[in-house]
C-alpha cells in the first residue's frame, strides 16, 4: 500500500452483553461516508465503497486507510451511487474487482455492473459489463449486490420505485441477473429463447434486493430484499422463477394499512423462506462459513437499516429457518455491508461511517484503546 494520503484509524472495544463469553465487537474505522460494500483483497486489507462515490483501502491491523483514484462518473442521488464491490473468483490470477454503481445516462441513471483492476492505488482497465435497462425518474431501489458462482456472476437490480417493472421481462429493473465473468450471456439463462424478455435475467418479481450470496456447499443462491411497510423477504433464487412483487406481498402500503397486490400467495409465484413484519430494512446478506464461531456455521446474517441490528438466521439442512437472533441492538446504527475475513471473523459497516469487526473474546487488537 502506498504511504501517501493515509489516515490512521484508532481502534476501541465495544462492550458486548449478549454472548459476551463468545465474542467482542471492535470498531476499526470511523469518519467514513456510507460504506456500502466491502471485500477482502488480502489477509489484512479491505477494499470498501462509499455510496457518495469514493473507494478506499483499509488495513484492518494497522488502521491505515487510503482512497483510490480512477473511478468513472457516478450518479450520486437518493439511494444511488457507488454500491457493491467484490473480487473475482480468480482474483489471485486475474486481479479483477467487480462493482455495481449508478451510471449517469441522459440526466438519469442505471444500475451498472463493471470491473477494473487495482494497481498502486489506482483503478485501470475499467469495463462496464452491463449497463442495465432500468431508467426511472426516481432515485431509489437500485439494488445492488454481487455474488459469484464458479464462472458466473449474479447481481441484483431493484424495480427503481416503479412497481410494474418487476413483472416486466423487457426491463432489468426488479430482477436478478446472471452473466459470464466477462459480461456475456450464458447460453443456459432461462429467457435466451424468449423474444419478449431480456437474456440476462435469471429471476424476476423483486422489489429491491440489497443482499445476495452464493452458498458454495449447497450450490444455491440466497437473496434478501426490502418490502414496503413490512414484507422484507429472504428467498432461495431459482432459475426463471417469479418472486411475486407487486402482485403478492406480505407488506402494506406506506400511506394506509392496506395490503399490496392480490394477497400473499398466487400460483406460479414463489414463496419466501422468511418474511419480516414489521420490516427490518435489510441492507446486506452474508452466509457464515468460518470455523471461528462454529455455532454460526451455515447461518445467514443480514444488516438491518431500520431496526438497527445484526440479524442472524439459523437454517436447517433444507434451508428452512429454525432460529432468529438480533445482535448489537444497543449499537443503534444502521448496519449496511457485511464481509467475512479469511480467518473467519465478521466485519460490518454502518451508515454512521463506521466499520466494526466481530472477533473471539480471546483475540487482541492492535492500537485498541
Amino acid at each position: 500500500m502506498k504511504k501517501s494520503g493515509l489516515l490512521l484509524i484508532m481502534f476501541f472495544l465495544w462492550p458486548v452483553c449478549a454472548l459476551a463469553d463468545a465474542f467482542q465487537l471492535v470498531k476499526i474505522a470511523t469518519g467514513l461516508g456510507v460504506p456500502w460494500g466491502m471485500v477482502f483483497t488480502s489477509d489484512n486489507e479491505i477494499v470498501f465503497t462509499e455510496r457518495q462515490g469514493k473507494l478506499g483501502i483499509l488495513n484492518v491491523n494497522s488502521g491505515l486507510l487510503e482512497y483510490i483514484e480512477g473511478l468513472p462518473e457516478i450518479h450520486v442521488a437518493g439511494q444511488g451511487g457507488l454500491m457493491d464491490v467484490a473480487t473475482s473468483p480468480n482474483y489471485n490470477f486475474d486481479d479483477w474487482l467487480y462493482f455495481t454503481y449508478a451510471k449517469p445516462v441522459n440526466s438519469y441513471s442505471e444500475t451498472t455492473l463493471a470491473r477494473a483492476r487495482l494497481i498502486d492505488s489506482h483503478l485501470v482497465d475499467w469495463q462496464d459489463l452491463l449497463v442495465t435497462r432500468s431508467i426511472e425518474g426516481d432515485n431509489k431501489h437500485f439494488g445492488s449486490r454481487i455474488a459469484f458462482a464458479g464462472e458466473f456472476v449474479y447481481f441484483s437490480v431493484g424495480e427503481r420505485g416503479y412497481r410494474p417493472n418487476a413483472q416486466d421481462l423487457s426491463t432489468h429493473a426488479g430482477s436478478i441477473i446472471r452473466l459470464n465473468l466477462d459480461g456475456s450471456v450464458p447460453e443456459d439463462n432461462p429467457f435466451v429463447d424468449n423474444n419478449q424478455a431480456l437474456d440476462e435475467i435469471w429471476s424476476y418479481g423483486h422489489r429491491n434486493p440489497q443482499g445476495l450470496v452464493w452458498d458454495n456447499l449447497e450450490q444455491r443462491l440466497w437473496s434478501i430484499e426490502h418490502g414496503p411497510r413490512g414484507g422484507d423477504e429472504i428467498n432461495l433464487i431459482v432459475k426463471g422463477k417469479n418472486y411475486g412483487w407487486p402482485v403478492i406481498s406480505y407488506g402494506k402500503e406506506y400511506w394506509l394499512p392496506f395490503s399490496i397486490g392480490e394477497g400473499t400467495h398466487k400460483a406460479g409465484m414463489e414463496q419466501p423462506i422468511k418474511v419480516y413484519v414489521p420490516s427490518i430494512a435489510p441492507g446486506s446478506l452474508l452466509l457464515y462459513s468460518g470455523t471461528v464461531f462454529p455455532e454460526w456455521q451455515g447461518d445467514l446474517f443480514a444488516g438491518a437499516l431500520k431496526l438497527r441490528h445484526l440479524n442472524r438466521i439459523g437454517l436447517d439442512d433444507n434451508g428452512m429457518e429454525i432460529a432468529e437472533e438480533r445482535l448489537f441492538e444497543g449499537l443503534n446504527e444502521r448496519i449496511r455491508a457485511l464481509v467475512q475475513s479469511p480467518e473467519g471473523w465478521i466485519y460490518f459497516s454502518t451508515d454512521n461511517g463506521n466499520i466494526y469487526r466481530i472477533q473471539p473474546l480471546s483475540a487482541t487488537s492492535n492500537n485498541s484503546i
